[in-house]
C-alpha cells in the first residue's frame, strides 16, 4: 500500500514542506517547497499570521511540484519549546511472555514515575534501554521470556502554550497535525549510521538561529539540548564589525567565510557599502578582521555545546564521535576546530540519500526536512511513544491508542474492563501493505482470543485476570 506524506521542517531562517511517497517504508520525494521564516525567532512564534502565511506559500509550492494535494502533515519543533528529563518504570510479567502489549503498560508505568508540569505536553517518550530479569541492555524484548521488565526512557515534553500557537499557525496554513517531532530527532534520523548508533554518538543540527544538540546512546535519544545561537548571529556580527548592512554581511560570510587563517588573508582586502551613508558609499577591510569575527563566534558557540556534552555526563560514551550538520556547517574550517575543542572525531553530514531527492534539498540545511519524511516511512527507533499517544514499533509498525497523558496511565476502560474489549475497543495500526501470509496470521490471532473468550467467560475471572497481570 501507497501513502503520501508531507513534512514541514518549521525553522528559523526557513520554512521547508517535502512530499514524498511511501511504498514498503521506502520513500521516494515528488514535491517541494521552501520559504522565508516569517513570525519566528531563535525557533519560537512570535506572529502567528506571518508564520501560517509562510507555512501555506511552502506548502502550495510542494504540492505545485507534486501534482497532489495533501491536508496532513509531520511537523517538526524547535527545542526552545522543550523541556526533557529521563524517567523509569518497572513492571512483573506474570505469564512471562513479552508482547506489545508489556511493553506499552512499562514505557507508561516510566511515564507515571514522571515528574511532568502540568504546564508541558509530552510528545516523545523514547526508551534507550530495556532490562529483562538481571539481564542488561535489551536491544529488543519483544518475543523475549521473563519475569520482571524494566525500562529507561527519555521524556521530551513542550509547553502548552508555545504548542498551542504552533497547532494555530499550522491549522491557519489550511494543515492539519498528523504527528510532531523534535527538530534535533529528526535530523539525526537523516544523518547518523547504524554504526555510529551503535557506539554512541552525538548530532548537532548548526541552523540559521539555533543548535539542536541529541545524543543517541543504547537504543535511542538520551539526552537532548537547545542553544539559541546560529550562524545569522555571525551575521550580525559581522554587520556591526565591518559597519555594512546585514545583506551585504551575510554574502561577505557565504563568500569569504573562514573559520581559519590563511596567509593571504593577511593582506587582501575586499570593499563594501557602508550603512547609513550615501548612496554608493563604500570602505575597505581586510579579510583577516573577516576571519577574526567569525572564528570568535563560532569558537564561542562550539565552548557552550562542549559544556552541554559534559553536563549531560554521557561525553565518555560518544564512541561514534560528533556529527555536525546545518546550515552553519558550510563554514571552511570548522570540523577542524571543533575537533580540536571536543576532543574526539567529528564529521560533517549531509542527509541520507532517498529517492527522488531534488538536488537543493542535499544540502546539510534540509537534515531536519528530510528526517521528517524518514520518520513519516517508519525509520525511527525500536519503539516510542509519539505526540499523538500511540506507540510505535518499528519492526511491526504497531501503533496502539493509548490513553491520555495524565497521572493515571494504567487506568483506561478498556484495560480494566474486559467487557470493554468484547464490545469493541479499538487499536489503531500504521497503514502497511500486508501479504496474505501476514492476514492470515492475524486472523489465526483473532480465533485465538475467542477461544480464551469462550473459556473464560466468568466476568469476575477475567478481571482479576487483567488485574494479575497489571501487577
Amino acid at each position: 500500500m501507497e501513502q503520501t506524506i508531507l513534512g514541514i521542517d518549521i525553522g528559523s531562517t526557513k520554512i521547508c514542506a517535502i512530499i514524498a511517497t511511501s511504498k514498503d517504508n521506502v520513500p521516494h520525494i515528488i514535491g517541494t517547497g521552501c520559504h522565508k521564516s516569517q513570525g519566528l525567532k531563535k525557533g519560537s512564534i512570535t506572529n502567528i499570521e506571518q508564520a501560517s502565511r509562510a507555512i501555506k506559500n511552502a506548502v502550495n509550492d510542494a504540492k505545485r511540484v507534486a501534482g497532489t494535494t495533501i491536508d496532513k502533515a509531520v511537523i517538526s519543533i524547535s527545542g526552545v519549546y522543550t523541556r526533557s528529563v529521563n524517567s523509569s518504570g518497572i513492571v512483573n510479567i506474570p505469564n512471562n511472555e513479552i508482547g506489545i502489549k508489556e511493553i506499552n503498560r512499562v514505557i507508561q508505568t516510566a511515564l507515571y514515575n514522571a515528574s511532568i508540569p502540568s504546564e508541558y505536553e509530552v510528545i516523545h517518550i523514547l526508551p534507550y534501554n530495556f532490562k529483562l530479569d538481571e539481564q542488561d541492555f535489551i536491544d529488543d524484548p519483544m518475543g523475549m521470556t521473563g519475569g520482571r521488565l524494566e525500562v529507561f526512557v527519555r521524556i521530551v515534553t513542550v509547553q502548552k502554550s508555545s504548542l498551542g500557537n504552533l497547532r494555530k499557525a499550522v491549522k491557519a496554513a489550511g494543515v492539519e497535525i498528523e504527528n510532531i517531532v523534535l527538530s534535533a530527532y529528526a535530523s539525526s534520523i537523516a544523518v547518523l549510521s547504524e554504526d555510529e548508533k551503535e557506539l554512541g554518538v552525538a548530532c548537532i543540527d548548526m541552523g540559521g538561529s539555533t543548535c539542536e544538540l541529541m545524543i543517541h546512546a543504547g537504543n535511542s535519544m538520551r539526552y537532548n539540548d537547545f542553544l539559541g545561537v546560529g550562524s545569522n548571529h555571525i551575521t550580525n556580527d559581522l554587520a556591526m564589525a565591518l559597519h555594512t548592512p546585514q545583506t551585504i554581511a551575510e554574502k561577505v560570510k557565504i563568500e569569504y567565510g573562514k573559520v581559519y587563517k590563511k596567509q593571504e588573508d593577511l593582506e587582501n582586502v575586499i570593499e563594501i557599502p557602508v550603512i547609513g551613508g550615501d548612496d554608493g558609499a563604500t570602505h575597505q577591510v581586510s579579510l583577516e578582521l573577516v576571519n577574526d569575527v567569525i572564528y570568535a563566534r563560532v569558537e564561542e558557540t562550539l565552548i557552550i555545546l562542549l559544556k552541554n556534552f559534559e553536563q549531560s555526563g554521557l561525553k565518555e560514551q560518544l564512541g561514534g564521535g560528533i556529527v555536525l550538520t546545518g546550515g552553519m556547517t558550510h563554514l571552511e574550517g570548522l570540523r577542524e576546530l571543533a575537533s580540536s575543542l571536543f576532543g574526539i572525531p567529528v564529521r560533517l553530514a549531509k542527509p541520507l540519500e532517498i529517492e527522488g531527492l531534488f538536488d537543493n534539498l542535499k544540502g546539510p540545511e534540509f537534515a531536519t526536512a528530510i528526517g521528517l519524511i524518514l520518520y513519516a516511512s517508519g525509520k525511527y527507533t525500536n519503539y516510542e511513544i509519539d505526540s499523538e499517544k500511540k506507540i510505535r514499533y518499528k519492526s511491526d509498525k504497531v501503533a496502539e491508542e493509548l490513553t491520555p497523558f495524565n497521572k493515571t496511565p494504567m487506568a483506561s476502560a478498556s484495560t480494566l474492563n474486559p467487557l470493554h474489549e468484547k464490545m469493541g475497543a479499538t487499536v489503531a495500526v500504521n497503514s502497511v501493505s500486508k501479504s496474505a501470509t501476514d492476514i492470515k496470521q492475524d486472523l489465526s490471532k483473532i480465533t485465538e482470543i475467542k477461544k480464551i473468550q469462550v473459556r473464560n467467560n466468568n466476568l469476575f475471572s477475567q478481571v482479576w485476570q487483567r488485574l494479575t497481570q497489571m501487577f
